[in-house]
């Protein structure tokens, strides 16, 4: 059964904003890892968190950037409020087949 991402996403030139809504469960906010290198920007401040595998949690403030490499486990941690987040895809991904 599918189950929709627990974000709203506007998608704009070469990028979307993704906002968490305060109402985001915990649980809906799996370990994941993405099939293409990714630039994250957190668009204001806030008491939520952001993980990488094997290392600690660390806070997230308004123009903090991030390059998340193709296949690296993350997660964000929830807190109080909505989280905006600005995300762009850096390349296309290499681990499905290139067509010839």
């Amino acid at each position: 059964m599918y189950k929709s991402p627990p974000f709203r996403e506007q998608e704009n030139n070469g990028y979307s904003v993704r906002t968490f809504p305060e109402t985001t469960k915990e649980e809906d906010l799996k370990w994941h890892f993405d099939n293409e290198d990714r630039e994250i920007v957190f668009l204001h401040n806030s008491d939520w968190s952001f993980q990488m595998d094997n290392e600690l949690p660390q806070p997230i403030y308004e123009g903090l950037t991030l390059l998340i490499p193709e296949g690296e486990y993350h997660r964000i941690i929830k807190g109080n409020g909505d989280l905006r987040v600005r995300v762009k895809k850096l390349n296309k991904t290499r681990l499905l087949p290139q067509k010839v």
